[in-house]
């Protein structure tokens, strides 16, 4: 295996993570904006405990990602950021919109009661940013970028303004509502009657998933025909794997095996990522630019890896005891009165 290849590896590792954590966590506003009923209160009381005072930390993810692919891949990544600047830009509006909205709620309340408008900012930025993202993924998976010898030769709106793309984008939305959705079927085991509405969106979140799910593979084959042959070529494994863990994954749900649910949903999410990794192996823009060809020098990504590793080290105990010291703790679950 080349250099570069290991080091792409390390880099959709990041993305995967990105998409498990943070994913959940952007799911968790979209079922903070639609809380609904007479325990709407408490579904977002329970949303504000799950992610806890350390949600921002999932970031870290992608902030590894975009950093190490602006190293180790720089034309890729140059094309990319022209070619998407408008994804990209929304999702990072709406990344910080949903951090800013979150945190001032939650001070806001603890001071001054409950402040519905950042409520209102902290939900549709949960939708928002997901959305982009995915659509951004879209344009790149399609091969609607192109970029002979590193030259962007496309316009900025193509690919993620495609059917396919705004397929993806629900689809997005779709797994993070279903990843949060299952989170917090076991962060509230100890409430029977909020897991019981967590477990009723999980459900409705895996159905819409498998529907647009399957309706993207289906616009795939029309719009996007070197990703089909990839996903029925090389990705074809983790595609049938995908395609049967989503009935257990929703049969976990329905028999109340929340923790079994959540790893397969996690899983689900996991297939379907790397399957797309596969599919588009060996490009980083297809069809114009390939992992090797747009790689930095050997010493680079050696460097590179070098700083992950050690940086690694540093990060994952970093990372468990930040959750382990003060998940839960949250003062946008705080109802005290005010200067409390």
């Amino acid at each position: 295996m080349s250099l570069p290849t290991v080091v792409a590896g390390v880099l959709w590792f990041s993305l995967t993570a990105y998409a498990v954590l943070a994913g959940a966590d952007f799911g968790g506003g979209v079922w903070d904006f639609f809380a609904s009923g007479p325990r709407a209160a408490r579904q977002r009381d329970a949303i504000a405990r799950a992610m806890g005072p350390v949600w921002e930390a999932n970031h870290v993810w992608l902030i590894l990602m975009v950093t190490g692919f602006f190293t180790a891949f720089p034309r890729a990544f140059g094309v990319l950021a022209m070619a998407l600047y408008g994804p990209f830009t929304l999702a990072l509006i709406g990344i910080v919109l949903r951090g800013a909205a979150f945190a001032f709620r939650a001070h806001g309340r603890q001071a001054v009661g409950p402040i519905s408008p950042w409520g209102v900012v902290f939900g549709i930025a949960s939708l928002v940013a997901p959305a982009a993202l995915a659509s951004a993924a879209a344009a790149v998976a399609s091969g609607a970028i192109r970029a002979p010898g590193g030259r962007l030769e496309t316009g900025f709106a193509a690919g993620w303004t495609t059917a396919l793309a705004a397929d993806l984008a629900l689809l997005g939305i779709g797994l993070c509502a279903y990843l949060a959705a299952t989170y917090l079927l076991v962060e509230t085991e100890t409430e029977p009657d909020l897991q019981a509405d967590f477990r009723q969106r999980a459900a409705w979140a895996a159905v819409v998933s498998g529907v647009l799910a399957l309706v993207g593979l289906l616009l795939a084959a029309e719009q996007a025909p070197g990703l089909w042959h990839g996903l029925i070529g090389r990705g074809l494994p983790l595609l049938v794997l995908a395609l049967i863990n989503g009935p257990l994954a929703l049969w976990a749900v329905l028999r109340h095996r929340p923790r079994w649910a959540r790893i397969a949903v996690v899983a689900q999410v996991v297939f379907v990522l790397w399957a797309w990794a596969l599919a588009q192996w060996p490009y980083v823009v297809p069809p114009d630019l390939t992992i090797s060809e747009s790689a930095a020098p050997a010493s680079t990504l050696t460097a590179l890896l070098i700083t992950l590793l050690a940086g690694g080290m540093v990060l994952a105990p970093s990372l468990w005891i930040l959750l382990r010291v003060f998940k839960g703790r949250n003062p946008a679950v705080e109802q005290g009165p005010p200067g409390r």
